[in-house]
């Protein structure tokens, strides 16, 4: 297969692999001659697109042709601009074209069962700093601590991030909605609070945030009223292992499991494997009664209308508008155009407009209809597919998910990225030379659907391995050690 058209509707094609000019290429028993060198994950016109007029992927337009194109010619960023514009006045008009499977058949994990009736996937016990100056007190006290870990504890995880203090109105709310989410994660089962004691989001404030908690899940240190913090941080954390050892894992329903979906680093082919791939998951999670998590605003501009038709209900319709154009509104309020995205790694790899990238990005939502619309910063409630806001950034949107309650996030890339984020995040390679170079960042390879597969071929496994990492299976940047966190930053720092 040298080309996939996605949707019978579409003017171009993508390249599976580099093509040599000339070489001849089948697209429905017509036989095009290639003008150009195209290169992998790239788009080539398969009908004559006249200058101004929309170039068609995925069924949807993804700007308009600079000049005409030929039948043959490589279609990318010299010869496509994108159409976006500012805000728009959307109506709901309702689609619930919901993919039918088969006959439901409910599964399982192993995970922990909280005193609450959540259920974690991990039993780690985390340490939060409340500001960025205690950071080096958390990070030593991750250190020392390795050596107390025993039993069920799977680890014991600091957070750093550097604010917390000289923060004004939404930005400081921004932080303290996150770290008092991260402190009522349900895959921590302990939480060590580090405070300072003068910054302005500190440990009393924070408990407003907070709300009612267990004693025993989460202490607070705050470091200006010890000689010794470390020592006494010490302490703390051997009391909250002493606890959270009590938990073992039991069997518990898929129903339970809480997925957020996050793309980054994409290709040309994460739209037409790793994408659909877990937008197939997605609607198989989602039947089983459990909850995934759409993110990315930005990266749903030129897309957005495909989830708002989805909208169970013209109350989350509405949500929905405001979530897109709060968003645009504020990139404008910034003084930045909507559409600047792509990525330079997106454009090497196929992308060309943010159009291309957000029907790309929307494939991870499945099918399933809208079921709920989140804030950032907000806790899920509503089971089924949500949609939360936050940026496209990788950090920042990986730890909103986590924030949101997700207790581990499938990000999708057709480039490659070795982060984590505060739960176990499974990386999906787009392509297979991806995930046989870095073999040691890629958990699972969506290759093969642009080779010999089909997507209900590799959405099983892919369910298979989430399961897994539910009950405990490590992935492959947790085997590094790595955990990751980023908060939205949008106000000023005194």
């Amino acid at each position: 297969m040298q080309v996939i058209k996605i949707n019978e509707n579409d003017n171009v094609a993508v390249a599976v692999e580099a093509i040599k000019k000339g070489t001849i290429i089948n697209v429905d028993n017509n036989y095009i001659e290639v003008l150009q060198r195209i290169p992998a994950g790239h788009k080539v016109a398969i009908q004559p697109i006249k200058a101004a007029t929309p170039v068609i992927k995925y069924g949807y337009s993804i700007g308009n042709a600079v000049n005409e194109i030929k039948p043959g010619e490589w279609v990318h960023t010299h010869n496509l601009k994108t159409a976006l514009s500012g805000l728009i006045d959307y109506s709901y008009e309702p689609i619930h074209s919901r993919r039918k499977h088969d006959e439901v058949v409910p599964v399982q994990y192993d995970g922990f069962v909280r005193k609450d009736g959540r259920v974690g996937v991990r039993n780690e016990i985390w340490i939060i700093p409340t500001v960025g100056c205690v950071n080096g007190v958390a990070q030593s006290l991750e250190k020392q601590a390795a050596s107390l870990v025993k039993g069920s504890i799977d680890g014991v995880v600091a957070f750093p991030h550097p604010y917390g203090c000289s923060q004004l109105g939404e930005d400081q709310e921004n932080t303290r909605k996150i770290l008092s989410d991260l402190v009522n994660h349900s895959n921590a089962g302990g939480v060590l609070v580090v405070g300072l004691g003068c910054e302005n989001s500190g440990i009393e404030v924070l408990k407003e945030y907070i709300g009612d908690y267990d004693e025993n899940r989460v202490k607070f240190l705050k470091c200006q009223d010890f000689e010794d913090e470390i020592a006494e941080g010490m302490k703390l954390i051997g009391e909250l292992i002493e606890y959270a050892e009590n938990f073992e894992r039991e069997k518990v329903s898929a129903g339970k499991l809480v997925v957020g979906l996050k793309c980054g680093g994409s290709d040309g082919l994460s739209g037409i494997t790793a994408n659909p791939l877990v937008g197939r998951f997605s609607d198989l999670l989602v039947e089983q009664g459990g909850t995934t998590i759409l993110t990315e605003v930005p990266e749903m501009f030129g897309a957005e209308t495909i989830l708002m038709n989805r909208a169970t209900n013209e109350e989350v319709f509405n949500k929905t508008v405001d979530l897109v154009n709060n968003f645009k509104c504020y990139f404008e309020s910034n003084g930045q155009p909507i559409y600047e995205n792509p990525s330079p790694g997106n454009k090497e790899g196929g992308i060309s407009t943010l159009e291309d990238k957000s029907l790309g990005c929307t494939q991870k939502s499945g099918t399933s209809e809208v079921k709920g619309v989140l804030e950032y910063g907000e806790r899920v409630n509503e089971t089924g597919l949500n949609l939360l806001s936050a940026p496209g950034n990788d950090l920042v949107a990986a730890t909103a998910l986590a924030a949101s309650g997700a207790h581990i996030v499938l990000f999708t890339t057709g480039r490659g990225t070795p982060f984590a984020s505060p739960v176990p995040t499974i990386k999906i390679a787009s392509n297979t030379p991806l995930a046989e170079k870095k073999a040691n960042w890629i958990d699972f390879n969506a290759g093969p659907i642009a080779e010999d597969k089909t997507i209900d071929d590799l959405a099983g496994l892919l369910l298979r391995l989430v399961l897994e990492v539910a009950s405990g299976k490590k992935v492959k940047s947790e085997i590094s050690g790595y955990h990751d966190m980023a908060i939205f930053k949008k106000g000023v720092t005194l």
